[in-house]
């Protein structure tokens, strides 16, 4: 079974790009955010002929998650993260495929920080780790996966100073992604790849891309019960070369 996610930043705009990855990658679940389409703009149509059923919560403009699976129906469970009900935004989604929980998550950026933005990403955060101390106690196999906005160490980042005041790379915020692993979960790219950046986030300024000055901000972390499972994970760089690309790649694992 093969796992991606993927900040697709703007699903229509970015329709045909996404089409030819699960074409050419064939992954059986994928994880989507920032939609920035409202729910009735969510091109399920395409997504349908392809091969793929869907369920979504959309945002008109920002954010907006997803999760498709190939050949099946995911079954929703939520579309919300619990503990905040005057939390409006789209950044969390959590459906059933194939016996397998799946979260496609979509962390709040922080910036600028210090101030309300980062504030907001650090009390979301909390609220992520809290319902996923929970899951975990179910012992089932699950998958949180999406852009988590945090680069967790600094093999996560290419080297340089430019992004030291980036709430992306705070302390707060790496040690709130280490708290969340600290649970009980298997960062699954970085435990295949212990040593290699698998970055999968270029900025559009500055020639990143080119000069291949990228950061690790996509992850798919795994339970106890899911994490003996784990064969293979990358980054697919295509989709990033490409016209009108996203600035994120698609992470992926595959499972036995």
């Amino acid at each position: 079974m093969k796992i991606a996610t993927f900040n697709i930043n703007n699903i229509n705009r970015r329709l045909p790009n996404l089409l030819r990855w699960l074409r050419a990658a064939k992954p059986d679940i994928v994880c989507l955010q920032e939609l920035k389409a409202t729910d009735a703009e969510f091109p399920l149509s395409a997504i349908d002929k392809a091969g793929y059923g869907a369920v979504w919560r959309g945002q008109k403009t920002w954010n907006g998650v997803a999760i498709l699976a190939r050949d099946a129906e995911p079954v929703l469970i939520r579309t919300e993260l619990p503990g905040d009900r005057n939390d409006a935004e789209a950044r969390y989604i959590e459906a059933a495929v194939r016996g397998i929980i799946v979260s496609s998550i979509y962390l709040p950026n922080g910036n600028p920080q210090p101030g309300p933005k980062f504030d907001y990403k650090l009390e979301w955060f909390g609220r992520l780790r809290r319902h996923a101390g929970k899951l975990l106690k179910q012992d089932l196999p699950m998958v949180l996966a999406g852009d988590y906005n945090v680069a967790p160490t600094p093999l996560d980042i290419y080297p340089t100073k430019s992004w030291d005041k980036d709430a992306l790379i705070q302390p707060k915020s790496r040690a709130a992604f280490k708290s969340l692993l600290a649970q009980g979960w298997t960062d699954a790219l970085r435990t295949l790849h212990p040593t290699e950046p698998m970055y999968t986030f270029w900025d559009y300024k500055r020639n990143r891309w080119q000069r291949d000055a990228g950061l690790r901000l996509d992850h798919l972390l795994l339970s106890p019960a899911l994490a003996p499972r784990l064969l293979k994970a990358g980054a697919d760089r295509k989709p990033r070369a490409e016209e009108g690309a996203s600035d994120h790649a698609p992470a992926w694992i595959v499972l036995s």
